[in-house]
């Protein structure tokens, strides 16, 4: 079963290699310079244990790189690939003690959802994206003081769990997959849910990379088609993610983080009160035009 999922992994890396080149050569689109250094930056820490999507959404939004309405599928399309060499190395390390049906359940519920979710963000309004994200700041914001004060769940030695709970994780993991297409990433909550129900956490770290790669790998393909990314930002977070995420996963490997995990914590949540207010005034203007709309018809 091992395999079996590390096959579609490489397979959709390939496939997404050759979507992401030929999209790249057809626009004719040469790599942000600045996007290299923020896709190294955050993907080595990322596979050191920070997370990349909410450090990522405050860095594009305060150097406003991209507008609020592309953050999410800019990142999500340049997250991708660091995100499926990671799920290959931890895969390989420790995808083997895993139980084989929560593991692949819970991958391919994450790619289905990352499937429905692309052409949803597409079709959303701005406040609506910049409500979602705010939210999914929030979250990581206290998924990063949890870890600091040591209130995450425990977690057990499960290396599966019953039918029943096996089937609630599958059906999370398809929300979860949805809501990544808004910038919530699937790595704090499928870590939180399985850890609740008895999970070794160190095991749940190759089914939320799996899920979040073949999750990353179908939803970018539905991006890059329908064309709501910014390729030059796309292009440096996958040129700078790439070895970044070999480095930190085998030179480096750990690193005392806590003091950089408040750090983050601090730029996230003022990052989630910038959305948030960009997102109530972009509904009080909405609401606006849509009040003067007949009378301007009329």
């Amino acid at each position: 079963m091992l395999i079996a999922l590390l096959l579609p992994v490489c397979l959709a890396l390939l496939v997404y290699a050759v979507v992401l080149v030929r999209a790249a050569i057809a626009r004719r689109t040469m790599p942000n310079a600045e996007s290299v250094l923020a896709g190294a930056v955050v993907n080595f820490f990322d596979t050191l244990g920070i997370g990349s999507f909410a450090t990522t959404t405050a860095w594009l939004k305060f150097r406003r790189l991209v507008p609020d309405r592309l953050i999410p599928p800019t990142m999500l399309v340049g997250l991708t690939p660091p995100v499926m060499l990671e799920s290959i190395v931890f895969l390989v390390l420790l995808g083997v003690f895993v139980d084989p049906i929560l593991l692949f359940g819970c991958a391919i519920a994450t790619m289905l959802g990352g499937l429905v979710g692309a052409p949803l963000v597409a079709r959303a309004r701005v406040w609506v994206v910049q409500l979602i994200v705010g939210i999914g700041l929030v979250l990581a914001a206290t998924a990063y003081a949890m870890t600091n004060l040591h209130l995450f769940p425990g977690g057990g030695v499960a290396t599966g769990l019953p039918l029943g709970l096996t089937t609630v994780a599958i059906a999370a993991s398809f929300a979860f997959g949805i809501l990544a297409n808004f910038g919530v990433g699937n790595y704090a909550p499928t870590l939180v849910l399985l850890s609740l129900m008895g999970m070794d956490p160190r095991l749940c770290f190759p089914i939320m990379a799996a899920g979040g790669s073949l999750m990353g790998a179908g939803a970018s393909v539905r991006h890059l088609n329908i064309g709501e990314v910014d390729l030059r930002i796309v292009l440096g977070l996958a040129l700078g993610g790439i070895p970044a995420v070999l480095i930190a996963a085998l030179v480096v490997k750990t690193l005392p983080l806590e003091l950089l995990r408040w750090l983050v914590f601090v730029v996230v949540v003022y990052t989630a009160a910038v959305m948030f207010g960009a997102s109530w005034k972009g509904r009080r203007e909405h609401r606006a035009e849509a009040a003067t709309a007949p009378v301007a018809a009329s």
